[in-house]
């Protein structure tokens, strides 16, 4: 399956330049192993898809609203981070 996504420009470059090979989103829509992310990039300055496309397969997904490791004071103080490994 594949799934249209906007990117504003700072994330895109750095997917298309291999640096970023990790994406975060909200949980807004059914994603799995071996779909296919259509990601357009968006200015949110212009408001205006810049006509710049990459898809990107998906290996890997984890979704959580909670979690038992970390306090609700722990994750308002400092947040998630995500990371990724080479």
């Amino acid at each position: 399956m594949k799934i249209e996504k906007k990117t504003w420009p700072d994330a895109f470059q750095k997917i298309f330049s291999g640096v970023k090979n990790v994406e975060l989103r909200l949980a807004d829509f059914e994603c799995k192993p071996g779909d296919v992310l259509v990601l357009r990039e968006f200015d949110p300055k212009t408001k205006n898809y810049t006509g710049r496309v990459i898809e990107k397969e998906v290996k890997y997904v984890m979704r959580t609203k909670e979690q038992p490791y970390w306090s609700k004071d722990e994750i308002e103080r400092y947040g998630f981070q995500v990371m990724s490994f080479k």
